[in-house]
């Protein structure tokens, strides 16, 4: 009977670990946890909520950073040739100033009287509408569309006078702007001189053994960011060029004024070149119909031209984003900021786009991920350096 005991013993004693295993401690975290969880949802709200309400000066930074940055070019190109970096940024704001006058010089006497123009000239357009005998004539003479618009600007002076409120609000927002324009301008100063500082002190922020990907990180947003400002300034004065010698060449009214909305619009991506072409269209239309057709046939085949020609060959290895991305970015930066939002959403996208691949994908490369390395490699990245940590 004893040797029974002792030989259940050695078994009771093994299965008793099992079941004496100490479970994890279920008890309910310390205050001091609840502490420190509740500021940081605290300080997070409150630094969107600060965010929001300064979001304007935030995007005029933003802006006058993308300017700065897309400058960096030609501002690197005058300091390797031996020049100072605040000799090198005199020269390209006075170069700018003196491109700004000629045009106010050969360009603005000619859009003021065409401008004009056009609102002396909207009466005599609608009644040539007016008469004709199609469904257009037909629904403007029932509508009465030309006296409204003839008594609307014959009452336009009173009008105005009894508006003083809405004139105040209208001066309000120009001198607005203005102040933006400004704004935008000293900063983008500021930071085109001090690029190189507050890229260095961005890296030293960055713990030792992550400053080498951090340094290629900002390195290449900048690359990106300022090959893009530069790309699309080439492409929207050819875009406004192009569209001037058409409008002369098909005898559209008002081709200066209409040229320069192409080119300014131009700027947008994705939409832009309908916002700009749009108008040109209608006038050529209200001057006549070959007219019209001309004018839509050649913003057809220029913008065929532009984006399968003039734009790969700019634009190459510059964004690295696919058409979907580059529709996405714009609706999404429109919504949320305007005019300036679509603006900015592509530089920011590709800046995203440098961060994704610098990062998340040389992990996966560093964990034997193939697909992730042969992205990297589509995408012209740098090739992993091993001494490199993530």
């Amino acid at each position: 009977m004893k040797s029974v005991v002792s030989d259940a013993a050695p078994d009771a004693a093994r299965d008793r670990p099992a079941r004496d295993v100490a479970l994890p401690d279920r008890r309910w975290p310390p205050m001091r946890y609840w502490a420190k969880a509740t500021a940081i949802v605290v300080l997070t709200v409150g630094a969107f909520a600060v965010a929001r309400s300064v979001l304007n000066i935030l995007i005029l930074v933003l802006i006058a950073i993308v300017i700065a940055v897309g400058a960096e070019p030609v501002i690197g190109w005058l300091t390797g040739r031996g020049l100072a970096r605040g000799l090198a940024v005199g020269l390209l704001l006075a170069a700018i100033v003196l491109l700004a006058l000629a045009f106010a010089w050969f360009i603005v006497p000619p859009l003021v009287a065409q401008a004009g123009g056009l609102g002396a000239d909207i009466p005599r357009y609608l009644g040539s509408l007016e008469a004709r005998n199609d469904w257009l004539g037909n629904l403007m003479r029932e509508n009465h569309v030309t006296d409204q618009v003839r008594g609307f600007i014959e009452h336009l002076p009173q009008t105005a006078g009894r508006s003083f409120g809405t004139i105040l609000g209208v001066a309000g927002r120009v001198g607005s702007l203005v102040f933006e324009a400004v704004t935008v301008t000293v900063l983008a100063i500021y930071f085109m001189v001090s690029l190189p500082s507050m890229r260095r002190t961005t890296t030293i922020l960055v713990r030792p053994h992550h400053r080498a990907q951090a340094r290629r990180v900002i390195d290449s947003s900048i690359d990106r960011i300022g090959g893009y400002v530069v790309g699309n300034f080439v492409t929207s004065v050819l875009c406004g060029v192009a569209t001037l010698v058409a409008m002369l060449a098909i005898g559209v009214p008002f081709a200066v004024p209409l040229a320069i909305w192409a080119g300014f619009a131009d700027l947008i991506p994705a939409v832009g070149s309908y916002l700009g072409a749009a108008p040109a269209i209608l006038v050529a239309f209200v001057a006549s119909p070959v007219k019209g057709l001309l004018a839509a046939v050649f913003f057809v085949a220029y913008q065929q031209f532009e984006n399968y020609l003039v734009v790969p060959r700019v634009m190459k290895n510059v964004i690295n984003l696919s058409p979907a991305a580059v529709i996405i970015a714009t609706l999404v930066g429109g919504s949320l900021a305007g005019f300036a939002g679509a603006l900015l959403a592509l530089p920011v996208a590709a800046a995203i786009k440098v961060v994704i691949v610098e990062v998340w994908m040389r992990e996966r490369v560093r964990e034997g991920d193939g697909l992730a390395e042969q992205q990297i490699e589509e995408q012209g990245a740098t090739p992993l350096d091993p001494s490199d940590h993530v």
